[in-house]
């Protein structure tokens, strides 16, 4: 028999029979049991896999992030054989793996109960200990329909009579078979460091107008140590969690009255809200950009023109008609109200740049299931710019973007966070605009911009706007998750769309380039990462409430009041506990409102006309007077803003 070429990662080619199993070579190889599949010619498959042919050859360990997955989803078809080995009757959906985990979607009449998780969680084990062989199966499709149809398994019949495929894979464990293109690992003795981790409810294919069916979702790692340090990380964002310490705090909260996704600032959060605007307000003035105000509705046609009707409509609200026949929509961008000013006047080369800024508050509609406190909405408020410029100026406008996002994670204390370019997918006609040689030339301004200010990024294709390529800045949360919070979007398309112009130096008409830019996102998904990012203990600058003066006694009372108007007076935002309460029990309910500073008053400091002020950590400083306390106050706001004077209200 002729035998076949195989290419090994470290180039080294060996010559193998036909029919030998990936594993076998594996084996014969001496490689360590880390490696759970593989890859041929750069498609995944089971280490059971037999070789046909020439090919290259890669081995997926099962530390690395393709392993990993494979684990979750192996793990997650470990979950299914539980719950129906436990619950018969039980029908399996889908069960895809997740950011840090899986889920898989169950119809159960009844709900599962938190004692009933324990115990698939235990059977997961039992079942993980006989270390069943997991095989892969090929079949005709119709005849896996009648094989799922006879055990009852409608939503897998629905789904093989979607797939237009003649042949179909199913993975057997044990006696229990599932409908999956895979791969998996081996056997269910891999699976070893897992966790049930929460049950919710979800609609069958996430359409609303479907039934609701049962998803557990679970987590699983290569070592119990990875395991612990994760669910360790999972504790830490759960007291992190902005949603929870909004309303411990006071910040926001949502009126189901009002609807999901329609956030309420309350009186702190809308301090917190009122420091970040004016922050960057003052700080992009100073920067040559013009604030503007828009209104919220405009005409139908204006997001006909701008295309966002096109490539957006499914996140914007149903236009309100009148009886004139006229459409309004909410507008879900503020680009095209932008476009509207830059049009009012004709301007002059030496116009350019024209920087116009907006805290522009938009609408898009969100399905409530992916709603999320602040972080996900339907109505925000954006820190949103666009900068019309020539195309000489294109990268020295990047650059000062990109300079002012930099200053601005300074001054907010962010260390944990790295650049993305967002490019197109050439194929994507339909998503992205379809000008190869515009998105070519937007892509190397971008790329000469990060040059220039030597920025390592990464590069996402699929992920640019419809109109062109972006500078997206990822921060981190604690679990490592990534979030866009800043923008620096290049757009060549829009001024064409709408006939832009300027008049150059030489007397022709020409186009502007647009640069659309948002530095600190919205309001609402900044006060989410900012309440996650401090763990609601706002620094000095920024905190909703900076001092609370408390009395020992009712003797205090006066003084307690005087050092309470002179701080006020001054702008430091400071609240006054004058109840006949025990100290311990008010120093307790400021530490727990995360003030910055708990001012003590007693006898002694009223004889002596000073104060006794408590840091937020516990540390008591040396009595003062109160010219003492400022200065010191002052020199933290320094501390935190660097090149800020001050940032009171």
């Amino acid at each position: 028999m002729e035998k076949i070429q195989v290419r090994l990662p470290d180039e080294k080619s060996l010559e193998v029979l036909p029919g030998l199993k990936i594993q076998e070579l594996s084996a014969s190889l001496g490689m360590n049991s880390n490696v759970i599949a593989a890859k041929i010619d750069g498609v995944l498959v089971d280490l059971d896999r037999p070789l046909s042919r020439d090919c290259a050859l890669d081995w997926i360990p099962l530390d690395s992030a393709e392993g990993l997955d494979i684990l979750r989803h192996s793990t997650a078809h470990l979950m299914a054989q539980a719950v129906q080995s436990l619950f018969p009757g039980t029908q399996v959906t889908i069960g895809p793996t997740i950011e840090d985990g899986f889920y898989y979607d169950f119809k159960r009449d009844k709900s599962f109960t938190p004692e009933e998780i324990d115990r698939i969680e235990a059977r997961m084990r039992e079942l993980a200990a006989l270390n069943l062989k997991v095989n892969r199966e090929e079949m005709p499709r119709q005849s896996a329909v009648e094989l799922f149809r006879a055990l009852g398994e409608e939503y897998k019949v629905a789904i093989l009579e979607e797939i237009p495929d003649e042949t179909v894979s199913l993975y057997r464990q044990g006696d229990w078979v599932d409908l999956c293109r895979g791969p998996h690992v081996p056997s269910t003795g891999i699976i070893r460091a897992f966790r049930l981790t929460g049950v919710a409810g979800a609609y069958w294919r996430g359409d609303e107008k479907n039934e609701m069916l049962q998803r557990i979702y679970g987590t699983s790692f290569p070592s119990e140590e990875a395991l612990r340090e994760h669910l360790r990380l999972l504790e830490e964002a759960k007291k992190r969690d902005h949603r929870r310490l909004g309303t411990e705090l006071g910040l926001f909260m949502i009126s189901e009255a009002v609807g999901p996704g329609l956030p309420l600032w309350l009186p702190k959060g809308a301090i917190v809200r009122s420091i970040l605007e004016r922050y960057i307000v003052d700080l992009e003035r100073s920067q040559g950009y013009q604030h503007v105000y828009t209104p919220q509705l405009a005409r139908i046609d204006l997001y006909k023109m701008s295309g966002h009707w096109d490539h957006f409509k499914d996140n914007m609200y149903p236009p309100i008609r009148f009886e004139n026949k006229e459409e309004l929509v909410l507008r879900p961008m503020n680009c095209p109200h932008h476009i509207m000013i830059y049009q009012h006047e004709l301007h002059s080369y030496r116009d350019l740049p024209l920087r116009i800024a907006e805290l522009g508050t938009m609408y898009r509609y969100e399905r409530s299931g992916v709603l999320s406190g602040l972080s996900r909405v339907r109505a925000m408020t954006l820190n949103d710019a666009h900068i019309f410029c020539t195309p000489e100026q294109i990268k020295s406008e990047t650059v000062r973007v990109l300079q002012l996002i930099e200053r601005v994670y300074r001054d907010f204390g962010f260390t944990d966070y790295w650049y993305r370019l967002s490019l197109r997918d050439p194929k994507d006609k339909a998503k992205f605009v379809d000008n190869d040689a515009m998105w070519e030339n937007a892509e190397s301004c971008l790329r000469q911009a990060l040059s220039e200010v030597g920025i390592p990024h990464k590069e996402a294709f699929g992920e640019a706007a419809y109109y062109g390529p972006k500078i997206d800045v990822q921060l981190n949360d604690v679990l490592g998750h990534s979030e866009t919070l800043s923008t620096v979007q290049l757009d060549f398309y829009l001024p064409e769309r709408f006939g832009l112009e300027y008049v150059d130096k030489d007397g022709q008409r020409k186009r502007p380039v647009m640069v659309h830019r948002g530095v600190i996102s919205t309001m609402e998904r900044m006060m989410a990462f900012l309440i996650e990012h401090y763990a609601g203990n706002f620094p000095l600058w920024l905190a909703p409430v900076q001092v609370k003066v408390m009395t020992v006694t009712d003797n205090q009372k006066d003084y307690a009041h005087k050092v309470f108007e002179e701080l006020k007076s001054m702008g430091w935002r400071v609240e006054l506990d004058e109840r006949n309460e025990k100290l311990g029990y008010k120093i307790r309910e400021a530490q727990i409102a995360k003030v910055p500073y708990a001012v003590v008053i007693g006898d002694k400091e009223k004889r002596d006309q000073t104060i006794s002020p408590r840091r937020r950590g516990g540390e008591n400083l040396q009595p003062m007077s109160v010219k003492a306390f400022v200065e010191m106050l002052k020199a933290e706001v320094a501390r935190e803003l660097g090149h800020q004077q001050s940032a009171q209200s």
